[in-house]
C-alpha cells in the first residue's frame, strides 16, 4: 500500500530537485527514498526502477523547459524570438542543471514520443526559426545548428568551462548576434548526402 502523501508526482519532483542539487548521475531510488525517510521498497510502488525515475525527471523537466521557452518567444519573431528563446534556454540550464541534463537524454520511444514537453520543445524550435523564412530541409539544419550552439554553451557554462577572463555574458551576446546573422543568411542550396 502506498505511504500516505507519497505520490508519483511528489517522487518525480523530489528526484528533479535532487538532480539539480547533486547531479543527475547521483539520482537513485535509494537517494529519493532517503529524502522522504522511507524504505526503497516504498518508492517502488510509484516508480519501477532507476531508469524509470530518470525518465520521469526528463518528462517533467521537458514540460517546465517548454513552458519557459514558450513564454520567452510569445509575441516575438525573428531576432527578438531568437534572443528570448536563447536566454530562456541558458537560464533554464543554469537554474536546473540536473533537469537540463535529463532533457538531453534519449528516451525510449514509448516515453519520448508521448512526452508533451518534448514535443512542445520541438514545435517551439521550429516556430521560432520560421521567422527567418527557412523551409525544409534548411529549417531542420538550422535547428540542429541552433540547438548545438545553445547546448554547447550551456553545458560548458554549467561545467565552469569558460576560463578566459572575458566576461561570459559579452561572449553570449556576440554569439547570439552571430547566430542571427547566420540564420538571416542561411545557404539556400541543399547538399546531398554522400
Amino acid at each position: 500500500m502506498p505511504r500516505q502523501g507519497l505520490t508519483s508526482a511528489r517522487v518525480s519532483a523530489a528526484a528533479a530537485e535532487l538532480a539539480d542539487s547533486v547531479g543527475l548521475s547521483k539520482v537513485t531510488v535509494a537517494a529519493v527514498a532517503r529524502h522522504f525517510g522511507v524504505s526503497d521498497a516504498a518508492l517502488y510502488v510509484h516508480v519501477r526502477s532507476r531508469d524509470a525515475l530518470i525518465e520521469h525527471v526528463a518528462v517533467r523537466a521537458a514540460a517546465a523547459f517548454a513552458d519557459d521557452l514558450a513564454i520567452a518567444v510569445a509575441g516575438r519573431a525573428g531576432h527578438q524570438a531568437l534572443v528570448g528563446f536563447a536566454n530562456a534556454w541558458r537560464a533554464f540550464a543554469a537554474a536546473h542543471p540536473g533537469q537540463y541534463a535529463a532533457t538531453q537524454l534519449p528516451l525510449p520511444p514509448e516515453v519520448g514520443t508521448n512526452s508533451a514537453g518534448h514535443l512542445r520543445m520541438i514545435e517551439l524550435s521550429y516556430a521560432m526559426l520560421r521567422g527567418y523564412g527557412l523551409d525544409e530541409p534548411a529549417l531542420t539544419d538550422a535547428i540542429r545548428f541552433v540547438r548545438s550552439t545553445f547546448h554547447g554553451f550551456a553545458s560548458l557554462e554549467n561545467a565552469d568551462g569558460f576560463g578566459h577572463p572575458r566576461v561570459v555574458d559579452a561572449s553570449w551576446h556576440s554569439i547570439l548576434d552571430a547566430v542571427h546573422t547566420t540564420l538571416s543568411n542561411w545557404p539556400t542550396g541543399t547538399r546531398e548526402q554522400k
